[in-house]
């Protein structure tokens, strides 16, 4: 593609050298791609870890205690290795102190810039039942979206990111925190307000199992969008209004 100049705040015509033109738009700013790849490279080792940490114990209980022996809330079916966790309990914590410092970073930068108010909060208008449901159904029929639709979020995706952002991720890590018994012997209300240990470690699991999913539908829809446009824009921090590359 032809070299292209940009312009903050402003679209410009640039030329792939085979006849077709394309607008690049403004989309990603660099903050928000750095703590992006950062935060989607340490999801990955989360997970990872997690799966490891998991199959060394499959038993989710409710309350203070549990293990071999006492009664389970959930027997998950997957195997039972005990003692095979080590190097995943060291990954899953290193991952989990770089993703809450990135965290940080992102929400800090999201509130003292437009980039919530701007990105993430819906407009009033958008937020009818009838809007909602037919950016739904659209999804669900896998229905691309129309190129300018896809230069900014729609109400659905700003809920969705909304919920993750301000929602799932502080407690995943609130739960995280409430299984360390550091922390829990020095603020022990915040095991106390998940039901104890176990507990929170149950709530830890059902929440990872919905940001996997999340992860899973957002990458969907990120090939439905155009995969090749959608990836530019996050590395490159510009989005080209024109036809996706077949």
């Amino acid at each position: 593609m032809a070299e292209t100049t940009y312009l903050p705040g402003l679209a410009i015509r640039g030329s792939d050298g085979l006849g077709s033109d394309s607008l690049d738009y403004p989309r990603h700013s660099a903050v928000v791609r750095i703590t992006h790849w950062i935060t989607a490279a340490t999801f990955v080792a989360l997970v990872v870890s997690g799966i490891a940490i998991l199959i060394a114990h499959p038993r989710l209980y409710w309350g203070d205690t549990g293990g071999v022996g006492t009664p389970s809330l959930i027997d998950l079916p997957i195997p039972f290795m005990i003692g095979h966790s080590g190097w995943g309990r060291y990954l899953h914590f290193l991952s989990a102190w770089i993703c809450v410092f990135i965290g940080l970073l992102y929400a800090i930068y999201g509130l003292v810039t437009p980039h919530f108010r701007k990105n993430l909060l819906p407009a009033k208008a958008d937020l009818s039942w009838r809007r909602i449901w037919r950016l739904v159904w659209n999804d669900l029929r896998l229905k691309r979206p129309a190129e300018e639709e896809a230069l900014a979020y729609n109400v659905v995706q700003r809920l969705t990111y909304l919920a993750v952002v301000f929602v799932l991720f502080p407690l995943i890590i609130l739960t995280g925190l409430a299984m360390s018994p550091a922390i829990a012997s020095v603020v022990p209300i915040l095991r106390e307000g998940f039901g104890g240990q176990q507990s929170a470690r149950t709530i830890h699991f059902f929440i990872a199992v919905a940001l996997v999913l999340f992860v899973c539908v957002h990458i969907l829809m990120v090939f439905l969008a155009g995969f090749t446009n959608r990836v530019r824009a996050m590395i490159t921090g510009h989005s080209a209004a024109g036809k996706e590359p077949s």
